[in-house]
């Protein structure tokens, strides 16, 4: 019993959602090989990256989880997307990670503050229709549940989700969406 409970707050972290892509990589002879025989002796080769772009073959997301959780981690499986679509240099898991809790964050709030959504976003989870009024507007359950989950965004204890969420956020509202990411383009840092 005594273990459970000082397990019990200790937060696991759980995979919800997962970005997969591609770089393909070519080495380059910085030396010219000496040929003996049949045999390359003496070829030196480095990494060498051909291209800055690559390729995003996939997205996944856990099924079943409520239409907002949903949205959330898709919307910050997309900002992983974008990031190596747009050719972003490699970032710090805390910078990485922390801009896209922030569009997850986002997201959330947009549809909470809409208090309508399509109906087509909707269909995927089996709760969706008891979560909207007839009228279309969210359900004050609905607008419950998307807080927690901003809630657990903002107080994310972990480096990269949490604390890279706050920074990120707090510059984010400072100077604006687009400024904050075309400085993380150029230094691969949240602005100060």
């Amino acid at each position: 019993m005594k273990q459970w409970k000082e397990r019990k707050h200790h937060h696991l972290p759980e995979t919800r959602g997962l970005c997969l892509s591609e770089e393909q990589t070519v080495s380059t002879i910085l030396r010219r090989p000496r040929m003996t025989g049949n045999k390359i002796m003496e070829m030196i080769t480095e990494p060498y990256r051909l291209t800055r772009r690559c390729e995003v073959t996939a997205i996944l997301i856990l099924y079943g989880l409520p239409r907002l959780l949903t949205g959330s981690i898709l919307a910050h499986e997309m900002m992983h997307a974008w990031l190596r679509l747009k050719g972003y240099r490699t970032l710090t898991p805390d910078i990485e990670e922390g801009i896209c809790q922030v569009l997850a964050h986002l997201w959330i709030e947009s549809e909470i503050m809409a208090g309508s959504g399509s109906n087509a976003a909707s269909t995927s989870s089996s709760s969706s229709s008891s979560t909207s009024s007839k009228k279309g507007g969210r359900s004050q359950f609905e607008r419950k549940l998307g807080d927690f989950f901003k809630h657990q965004i903002e107080s994310d204890t972990s480096v990269a989700y949490g604390d890279g969420f706050r920074a990120g956020n707090r510059v984010v509202q400072q100077y604006g969406l687009k400024r904050t990411l075309e400085h993380i383009r150029l230094t691969g840092t949240l602005p100060f």
